[in-house]
């Protein structure tokens, strides 16, 4: 796959961020990911016991979670309510992500992108996951988000040269070799005729 030339809207998809930043990335994301069904029917029983002794109606907050899923990630870009975006490298086929980047940049949503669709299901309790998002923080993460999220302004959203490269294009170690061949018989003909 290296030696097909690949345009910048593809090539962007190999530019992952780092391991550290991953690392942080990864366990911020973690204490978002969302309730399992077990603890959503605990929380649901729980709240069904405390209105009948209540009578109140008062129902606790509504739960902090990523969001995932491509639809449900592109209408929340879309409205403006995603505050993060974090995009998996190996989605198969890329084109059904494509446009999300692009989409990102023009509502001024910091994105990135993370090594592996496996990871993000990890955090979303399913075996793969496209991307996620975020949309709210509390209060004590908001330090590490707000680092993560310049570091990923400055690097995926303004970077210019991001979106000129062009990936691929890399010989394969047998045509490398010939093309070093034909390099040296090339600068000796020169060379001939330069004592000539």
């Amino acid at each position: 796959m290296m030696r097909l030339k690949t345009p910048p809207v593809l090539n962007q998809f190999t530019q992952t961020v780092d391991k550290s930043q991953s690392a942080t990335l990864l366990k911020l994301l973690g204490k978002y990911s969302p309730e399992t069904r077990q603890e959503k029917k605990k929380r649901l029983q729980a709240e069904a016991e405390s209105k009948n002794k209540d009578e109140s109606g008062h129902v606790g907050p509504k739960p902090n979670h990523l969001k995932f899923g491509l639809n449900h990630v592109t209408h929340l870009v879309e409205e403006g309510k995603a505050k993060l975006v974090v995009m998996a490298h190996d989605v198969d086929p890329i084109e059904l992500l494509i446009f999300l980047p692009a989409l990102c940049r023009k509502k001024e949503i910091p994105f990135c992108f993370v090594k592996g669709k496996a990871r993000l299901g990890k955090l979303c309790h399913t075996k793969t996951a496209t991307c996620v998002a975020l949309t709210d923080v509390q209060k004590e993460d908001l330090n590490d988000f707000n680092r993560l999220k310049t570091a990923f302004l400055v690097n995926f959203n303004e970077n210019a040269s991001l979106r000129r490269t062009w990936g691929g294009g890399v010989m394969g170690i047998k045509n490398q070799h010939m093309m070093a061949k034909r390099e040296k018989l090339r600068e000796i003909e020169m060379a001939k005729k330069a004592n000539m």
